[in-house]
């Protein structure tokens, strides 16, 4: 099952180029603050997937091109990231940890957005903003502790994610932070309409030029590992979001570009790309030595 959030807040079930409308059946007020619809329907979905089943054929739906997507799950709880996951990768960028030695760090609720929202640069002048193409991970219910053969148990699905970046040597959180840096949509696949996450083609155009192009199977900490391991340190709540980290090929974007992901099973998003007058802050005053010099 797709699922997506569209227009302000409402829920559907997306059926081929057409969503069906599950808002009132699933009890969820669009104008609720903070929107964590999506959430409650996360984590009650075991009682509501029969009942839902049962109504789409009746729901009123509209076409996909008629309705404005956004990010499905707008308030977790926490967006956990795994930086450096992909060997590839951490040549490139000369990085001598893995996400199997580093562990993870937490990007804010505030930065994520959804199909429909550009990518907003900040005005840092001398500073490159980068894209990262990443598999969402969904967190299904409140777990701690998870041994890494259950890791199934706790996964209620997936989708496409971005994870974009001030370049830099300042704290990674910090240059991840900004508003609109990270995208995620264009909605939910539930975990079983998903045949094997560890096997997923990812892939990221800038414009019509292909820029990073993976497979799952290379991630050098795996989605057990990865659930595992943030579930060892912090309860995991319904609607957490797990990024699994970057392959290979990031790289600027600027004013005017456009990005879109593709994952196998999963879907695709493009999101345009537009400066921004805010987010100078004197942290980034002095210019980035040394530069990065990507290595093969």
């Amino acid at each position: 099952m797709r699922l997506a959030r569209f227009d302000g807040g409402r829920l559907g079930v997306v059926m081929g180029e057409e969503i069906a409308d599950i808002t009132a059946l699933c009890g969820v007020d669009p104008q609720e603050w903070p929107a964590v619809g999506m959430v409650r329907l996360i984590r009650d979905f075991d009682a509501l997937k029969g009942k839902i089943e049962a109504a789409l054929p009746d729901l009123p739906r509209l076409p996909l091109s008629a309705v404005r997507l956004e990010t499905p799950v707008a308030w977790p709880n926490k967006v956990i990231a795994y930086p450096v996951n992909y060997h590839a990768h951490g040549r490139e960028m000369q990085a001598t940890y893995r996400a199997t030695n580093q562990g993870f760090f937490l990007k804010p609720n505030s930065a994520l957005s959804g199909p429909a929202d550009p990518v907003v640069l900040p005005a840092v002048p001398g500073r490159e903003v980068h894209h990262e193409s990443e598999l969402a991970i969904i967190i299904g219910k409140e777990c701690r502790a998870v041994a890494r053969e259950d890791w199934q148990d706790v996964v209620f699905g997936y989708a496409c994610l971005l994870d974009m970046v001030v370049r830099g040597r300042e704290e990674r959180v910090f240059r991840k932070a900004y508003d609109s840096f990270c995208p995620v949509g264009p909605w939910i696949v539930t975990a079983d309409a998903v045949p094997d996450p560890a096997a997923l083609d990812m892939k990221l155009w800038v414009n019509d030029e292909l820029r990073q192009s993976a497979n799952t199977r290379d991630l050098v900490l795996d989605i057990p590992g990865m659930v595992a391991t943030a579930s060892a340190v912090m309860t995991l709540y319904p609607g957490d979001i797990i990024a699994t980290g970057t392959p290979e090929g990031v790289g600027p974007v600027v004013d005017g570009d456009r990005i879109r992901i593709v994952i196998d099973h999963v879907g695709e998003m493009t999101v345009d790309v537009v400066q921004g007058t805010l987010g100078m802050t004197e942290v980034f005053a002095d210019a980035y030595v040394p530069p990065i010099i990507k290595q093969n």
